[in-house]
């Protein structure tokens, strides 16, 4: 699939969604697209993956899913120390989506590229003022050694049409005063996840053309190393325990293989791990191990391949039933979630079906622009959390799929359907939930 047939499908399926609904303004297929182009977003991450609408995230593993697990009670949440309930509705501050690190709050919104808030209270305690527009679709992405890694617009000229001449700085922020400690142009207007992750010593960013990713000092924003991949293809990227890896395929509609390189973290030398069938995606890290995954036949089969740090790689294909609306690596899990409502666990590592139950939540239409949250998983509790826009909120047995808890919280009115999707964090047992400028803390009751 070519760039110009992506972004007719964004037109599509933007024009098939009633914009009275969202609150969107008129104009909001071609501003999209306009955006979209800029960030050459099937460049990024491969135009075989950027329609395929299924969200993948990573949570530290917890264990192999034996029968001593099956039979483990779910276990009541604890508060953390100093914390007490609390909700925000601060306009301009949440709406990208936050950040949860320790005691502490990261947001991106309207008004601000940066806002930090006391995870026990709420309280908003610095912010980095937007640069121009505030409208994109990320937030802090990382925090490590008191810096803060965020996106602002870079400044650019108007354009004749009225827009401006996109583009996106790497910014990174002193997590203590909120003081911009350095900035670096990105090559377009991409604030993915594949844009930068923290690797060992360095932040690995795709810059400074569209096809290099370069390491650059955390302190200072210099460039260390950079690895550049030929024309036509796209790589999309992962860390593993501070390692960085490219998963490159031809940037075509129907690749005919995959290969998986190792760059060094100190050096970026690549070396080769692997080839594997057809295209493949990125569904997920959990320890030590990458998975990716490709989709079988038209009955919903899905391979998914987990390669470790050695190279050894272990594959299982898995039946899920219904169109997807998430499907999140979470441990040594795959948890889906069906736009029906249906939530099913699979063992990553025997390839067995765990569970099947229903999500608990109001699902949101599929047509709209935001989505059902990617699942927060307590490990120490055993229990899987699911958000909905509509302000739903279900917990459900990690081993066993049923239901332990539920409640319902109030995102206020008109936030459905902004085009950000909604978030469920934790902090120790409490979870942060967040859907528009809505940030609700709340202690889940099991058992009441």
């Amino acid at each position: 699939m070519t760039t110009e047939q992506v972004e007719k499908k964004v037109r599509e399926t933007l024009r098939a969604v009633a914009l009275d609904r969202v609150r969107a303004p008129g104009d909001l297929v071609e501003k999209v697209v306009r955006r979209r182009s800029r960030r050459r977003f099937s460049q990024a991450a491969g135009a075989a993956v950027a329609v395929a609408a299924i969200t993948v995230g990573a949570v530290l593993g917890f264990g192999g899913g034996g029968s001593a697990e099956q039979d483990r009670p779910v276990r009541p949440a604890a508060s953390p120390v100093g914390w007490k309930p609390w909700q925000s509705g601060t306009p301009g501050a949440s709406e990208r989506g936050c950040l949860v690190d320790g005691s502490a709050l990261y947001c991106s919104g309207s008004k601000y590229d940066a806002a930090k808030f006391d995870a026990n209270t709420g309280e908003r305690l610095w912010t980095v003022k937007v640069n121009r527009e505030g409208d994109s679709i990320d937030h802090p992405f990382a925090v490590r050694d008191g810096v803060v890694y965020a996106y602002r617009n870079h400044t650019a000229k108007n354009q004749p049409d009225g827009d401006y001449a996109g583009g996106t700085d790497l910014m990174a922020v002193d997590a203590g005063t909120g003081r911009v400690l350095w900035k670096v142009q990105m090559p377009q207007d991409d604030r993915t996840d594949q844009a930068a992750m923290l690797i060992d010593g360095a932040v690995l960013a795709n810059t400074p053309s569209l096809r290099t990713m370069s390491a650059l000092d955390p302190l200072t924003g210099k460039e260390k190393w950079r690895h550049t991949w030929d024309k036509g293809i796209a790589c999309q990227r992962a860390v593993l325990g501070g390692v960085p890896y490219l998963v490159c395929l031809r940037d075509v509609e129907k690749p005919d293989h995959t290969d998986v390189f190792r760059l060094d973290p100190a050096t970026g030398n690549a070396t080769k791990v692997m080839t594997l069938p057809i295209g493949q995606q990125i569904f997920g890290t959990s320890g030590n191990k990458l998975f990716l995954g490709e989709r079988r036949d038209a009955a919903g089969d899905i391979r998914v391949t987990g390669i470790d740090v050695s190279g050894e790689r272990t594959s299982h294909t898995y039946r899920i039933k219904g169109e997807l609306a998430n499907a999140d690596v979470v441990g040594d899990r795959l948890i889906t979630v069906s736009w029906k409502g249906k939530a099913s666990a699979y063992s990553l590592t025997t390839g067995k079906t765990l569970w099947t139950a229903p999500v608990g939540v109001t699902m949101p239409d599929k047509d709209m622009l935001s989505g059902i949250a990617s699942p927060a998983v307590s490990a120490r509790q055993g229990v899987v959390y699911f958000f909905s826009p509509t302000g739903d909120l279900s917990g459900l047995d990690l081993h066993t799929g049923d239901q332990v808890w539920r409640d319902h919280v109030d995102t206020g009115k008109g936030s459905p359907g902004r085009g950000t999707t909604p978030q469920v964090l934790q902090y120790e047992d409490a979870l942060v939930v967040r859907n528009g400028s809505r940030i609700v803390s709340l202690l889940p009751r099991i058992g009441d």
